[in-house]
């Protein structure tokens, strides 16, 4: 309701001039006493009759809360035929509780032009369900520019699905309304989302082995501070999420940018909400300094998720102290993203007690993460009983990692029939792990054709592992340009193993080096040996034996020889023999022996019998003729052919 009632009119007066900044500074004791002194000669001229001092006198005293008061000076104006004083003996009529009466007085003023009282007669008419008269006087009050009407308009044209709404919301945000301002910000903000995914839906449906660990294990690098982070936090983006209508855009403008200019003047008149979503934009912009400024604005007004939010972009700047600060804030107005975090914090810092603490109060906020985070703690500390009553509980709430952590807890315990479900159940609420989980289920009971649909549908998520796995089927299957693609993608994500058969296509694809006139080999690195090389870098040890066969193939010797050692010490029998080799070369017999011996125990064959030849030259027959029978037995076929002669020739030595 407009306390003031009919503003333009009383403003037109010359009496309620509005003060410039200058004036809006000075002393109140001298305000009050011109107040006091203007009210002492509105009520001389009241009583002398000027209907407009009464009308005025009327509205100052209503504006005190002085209702007895004002009421006599209202009514006599209201009779003398002032709109002004109509609509404002309205307000107080509202006031004391006499809403019909009220209503009769506004009609009249509205009538004879009142902006003002045609807006709390819309009002009053949808109080009382009457949509049809609300509209009518609503529309009345919005034409006539008064910026409540336009407002109210706008929002019961909005309550109807009707498309003018947005027409008014504009309006009354260019009008300054901060609350239009900022529905009209998150109306342009879904229709941005709306238009990106529909785009994002459009370039998707245009584009184009065996598994060898579960996906997303609980304690497996998710352990309750990752859980806050990834799903306890749908985080800063997350935490400003709410409903408002569907409208259009200004002109030439796109929607996200016109949303941003919206929420920008909302919070610029104090708007916390709008600030909020301002930081929010701001941050996802990498914008991080201002975008705090307005996390802290809108926190400090009392919006707990700008605290939590506030509280992660201190977190990220390596504040923890000061982001529990916000955090407990938030969490004590009641946000469970912002107990979560608290309860992340303290499980970091060792404390699982108060972890627990934190992560129940996120679940009596009504945060379904809490349960999922108390899961994730309890499996951590061994209490597998309890830590699958919290996964089911978030399980059941609807909560997909939680399903998902739920089915591998049960496919720990043996409960293959029990885990598929909760597999089932997160995969298709869009768990990507648990879709590759139900890849590596059906991989392992030999249902390939449904185990690759799974991983074909985590892969298009961009799960890494499933990428692989897709493309080592289309290797299988002949598809190599598949292949290819789904190996790319993998070995982008940081899988060594789709970064070495990567290499390993390409290097089938590879012509055999060129020579210069000279006859010397022309040595430029290929696409293949930098995929090798990036492999061999995260600890592939056939990609690093490969990439030592490369450098030795180019004459350099020390950096075989240290991919060689760096795959012999991982455990690689190829590297250790090679290494050997290449010990010998350089005159390092010794140490070469060491290493054939490693490779030998390992299952290698050359390895056996180069150990066979060296002891038989040292005149170690026994020892010779010990490996050569190793030799013989591993193989392949040409080394045990001749490892037999040679043991042959040992045993003829031994027995002459």
């Amino acid at each position: 309701m407009d306390v003031m009632g009919d503003k333009a009119t009383l403003f037109e007066t010359g009496r309620f001039v509005q003060p410039s900044g200058e004036e809006a500074e000075a002393d109140p004791d001298v305000d009050e006493t011109g107040e006091a002194a203007e009210e002492v000669r509105l009520r001389l001229a009241a009583d002398a009759g000027d209907v407009e001092a009464a009308s005025v006198l009327g509205a100052l005293l209503l504006r005190r809360a002085d209702l007895d008061g004002a009421e006599p000076h209202l009514r006599a104006a209201t009779a003398a035929g002032d709109r002004a004083a109509a609509n404002n003996l309205g307000v107080l009529l509202h006031q004391r509780g006499y809403a019909d009466e009220a209503a009769g007085w506004w009609r009249i003023a509205a009538v004879a032009g009142s902006a003002a009282a045609a807006h709390a007669l819309g009002r009053h008419h949808r109080e009382r369900g009457d949509e049809p008269a609300a509209e009518y006087w609503l529309r009345q009050s919005a034409e006539q520019g008064h910026v409540l009407g336009a407002y109210a308009l706008a929002d019961l044209l909005e309550h109807r699905g009707d498309d003018g709404a947005e027409q008014w919301m504009r309006v009354a945000a260019e009008r300054g309304h901060r609350e239009a301002a900022y529905r009209l910000a998150r109306a342009l903000d879904r229709r941005a989302a709306e238009r990106g995914a529909l785009e994002r839906g459009a370039a998707d449906s245009a584009g184009p082995g065996r598994a060898g660990r579960i996906a997303g294990t609980p304690g497996a690098g998710t352990g309750a501070t990752g859980a806050a982070d990834r799903t306890a936090a749908g985080r800063r983006t997350g935490a400003v999420r709410d409903t408002g209508p569907r409208t259009g855009t200004g002109l030439g403008v796109p929607p996200a940018e016109e949303a941003e200019q919206w929420y920008r003047q909302a919070a610029a008149r104090g708007h916390r909400r709008a600030a909020l979503h301002l930081g929010a934009i701001l941050e996802r912009r990498g914008e991080l300094k201002e975008a705090g400024r307005w996390y802290l604005t809108s926190a400090k007004d009392g919006e707990a998720r700008a605290a939590c939010a506030l509280g992660f972009l201190l977190r990220d700047a390596g504040d923890t102290e000061n982001a529990a600060v916000w955090w407990l804030r938030a969490a004590q107005d009641g946000d469970g993203n912002a107990a979560n975090a608290l309860g992340a914090l303290h499980a970091e810092r060792g404390q699982p007690q108060t972890a627990e603490r934190w992560y129940r109060a996120a679940l009596d906020a009504g945060d379904v993460n809490g349960a999922y985070n108390l899961g994730l703690l309890c499996a951590e500390q061994g209490r597998t009983p309890q830590a699958e009553q919290w996964y089911r509980h978030a399980a059941y709430a609807g909560h997909r990692e939680a399903a998902n952590a739920l089915a591998i807890l049960l496919l720990q315990g043996g409960d293959t029939t029990g885990a598929e479900p909760w597999f089932s159940k997160a995969a298709e609420a869009g768990s990507v792990d648990a879709a590759f989980n139900l890849g590596i289920l059906y991989a392992g009971r030999g249902e390939d054709a449904a185990a690759l649909r799974w991983y074909e549908r985590a892969a298009a998520a961009g799960h890494t592992e499933a990428a692989l796995q897709v493309g080592i089927a289309r290797l299988r299957d002949g598809d190599e340009q598949d292949a290819e693609l789904h190996l790319r993608c993998a070995a982008g994500g940081g899988s060594a193993e789709a970064a070495y058969r990567l290499a390993t296509v390409l290097d089938a694809r590879r012509p055999r080096p060129s020579a210069h006139e000279l006859g010397e080999v022309v040595h430029e690195k290929t696409e293949c040996e930098e995929w090798y090389e990036r492999a061999a870098s995260q600890g592939h040890r056939r990609a690093q034996v490969r990439v030592g066969m490369l450098a030795a193939a180019r004459g350099d010797v020390v950096e075989a020889a240290r991919w060689y050692r760096l795959a012999a010490e991982a455990g690689s029998r190829n590297g250790a023999f090679n290494l050997g080799l290449l010990l010998v070369r350089e005159g390092s017999e010794p140490e070469a022996v060491v290493w054939w011996t490693r490779a030998a125990r390992e299952g290698h064959g050359r390895a056996a019998l180069r150990l066979a030849l060296v002891y038989a030259r040292r005149g170690e027959l026994d020892e010779g003729q010990r490996w050569a029978d190793r030799a013989v037995t591993l193989g392949p076929a040409e080394v045990a052919e001749r490892a037999a002669r040679l043991r042959d020739a040992l045993r003829q030595e031994l027995t002459a």
